[in-house]
């Protein structure tokens, strides 16, 4: 089977982006964080950085212990995007591209005489001149794969950095890939690790020995035999996303780690998530809103389905209710004994807003007006002109930061796909990485208050 896949991963993009922006910043370790905080997350770091052992998820404090030089520098989604666009249309220029996996990922297929081996080397080579002279600084580089499909090639870019290129051929399928863990594989994560282990595959040979039946149990569908053929180099079409929800979630800073402050919080999430919601056309079914504590490994759940609709007060009006009911008093949170450590909102049985069918004497549609009327006011005259009351303390916390001058394209700021796709994934590890920190700090205190054996006081006679 031939090269059908070249795929391009830009290394430590967020961080490099920032080193091709800022000279003085070029061959240093560098972290990027949302938020310049002892307790902000790293949603990148450079090459640099991750010699040190700084990587991302990991906390800005951490990182400086790591790398006590380390430049802790804040992210500017809109340079990142803008970026995104000037380096795909680098890619673009060498070969066409397939799809974009991410906001430093993308896909190319190759065809005709590019899909031999040499031919495909020197398309690779050519993406690579071309990423260079869109990025003259050098902070900017690149790792190719070269596969039959996609997911091989865009596992065969995290087997060489920075600036790798790997080719994966079928003579090479599947020894070349045992020397890998299973979580380095694109679609296992620690919970799906966890599932294969309860089916005995413990390790990428025995994933790859599997039959097609067992990964079909394993990932409990049709995804267990599109992973069996991918293993094998079968050329697999792309498969169409569809949206099924619209969401936000944000770990706190230390400041809004109180109930007023997560309950200001989660009202901001929320509003964005509507307002994207009305963006795309669409209606939302159901609610579901999640807190996470300090120290505490289950979380608060609430989750309500009601008819379609796109009215944040609406959204606003049930959340809060939820809250209220479970929380001691008016305006607290459930388990009051607990510190918040992140939020999240989602709005989910999602429909277009033309396929509803709706009550036309439902009292709704004017608070639906009054959303439309917000978007208007803050898209012309900037975000937050006019606001809930109820995220006023919260203004400055998950900040929408592209603005529309420097993206015109998109009609929300922050609404770029791809960057909250990189964001979710950096606050999850911070998520588990706070928890980490808890649990630590829990186990120093129990030791310290466990009491020391005394010595007796009348040793035993010899």
């Amino acid at each position: 089977m031939t090269l059908r896949s070249l795929f391009v991963d830009f290394n430590s993009y967020f961080a490099s982006v920032e080193q091709e922006d800022s000279p003085r910043l070029r061959g240093r370790p560098v972290a990027v964080t949302p938020v310049i905080a002892p307790t902000g997350c790293c949603i990148a770091a450079s090459v640099e950085a991750k010699t040190f052992g700084v990587k991302t998820g990991c906390l800005v404090r951490d990182a400086k212990k790591l790398c006590p030089g380390i430049a802790i520098v804040e992210a500017r989604p809109s340079l990142y995007v803008a970026w995104h666009r000037r380096l795909m249309a680098a890619i673009d220029r060498a070969v066409p591209i397939d799809a974009v996996h991410s906001v430093d990922e993308a896909a190319c297929e190759l065809i005709g005489r590019q899909c031999r081996r040499d031919n495909a080397i020197a398309v690779a080579h050519a993406v690579k001149r071309e990423v260079a002279a869109a990025a003259p600084g050098g902070a900017i580089r690149c790792s190719i794969g070269l596969a039959p499909n996609h997911w091989l090639a865009k596992t065969g870019t995290d087997m060489q950095k920075p600036d790798g290129l790997v080719v994966i051929e079928q003579k090479d399928l599947p020894e070349i890939l045992h020397t890998l863990e299973l979580t380095d594989l694109c679609g296992i994560s620690a919970s799906m690790q966890a599932r294969l282990h309860a089916v005995g595959i413990d390790s990428v040979a025995q994933l790859t020995a599997a039959s097609k039946p067992l990964l079909r149990i394993a990932w409990g569908g049709i995804e267990g035999e599109r992973m069996w053929a991918r293993l094998r180099g079968e050329w697999l079409p792309e498969r169409q996303a569809t949206r099924g929800s619209v969401g936000h979630s944000h770990v706190l800073e230390p400041a809004l780690r109180t109930p007023r402050g997560a309950r200001a919080v989660l009202t901001k999430l929320l509003v964005k998530a509507a307002m994207r919601l009305r963006g795309y056309g669409l209606l939302a079914g159901a609610l579901s809103v999640r807190i996470r504590y300090l120290g505490v490994e289950q979380r608060w759940e609430y989750d309500a389905s009601f008819d379609p609709s796109d009215d944040s007060r609406a959204f606003l009006h049930r959340m809060n209710e939820a809250l209220d009911r479970a929380a001691p008093r008016v305006g607290g949170l459930p388990w009051p004994r607990a510190k918040p450590l992140s939020v999240s909102v989602t709005l989910h049985r999602v429909l277009p807003c033309a396929e509803s069918s709706r009550d036309l004497f439902d009292d709704g549609r004017k608070g639906e007006a009054l959303s439309v009327l917000l978007d208007g006011v803050n898209a012309r005259f900037g975000n937050n002109t006019l606001y809930f009351g109820g995220m006023h303390s919260a203004l400055g916390a998950a900040p929408m930061r592209i603005p529309f001058t420097r993206v015109p394209e998109l009609e929300q700021e922050e609404d770029h796909e791809l960057w909250l796709t990189a964001m979710n994934q950096a606050k999850v590890l911070a998520e588990a990485e706070h928890r980490r920190h808890e649990r630590e700090r829990a186990e120093r205190i129990a030791r310290a208050r466990k009491p020391v054996p005394r010595p007796p006081s009348n040793p035993p006679a010899i």
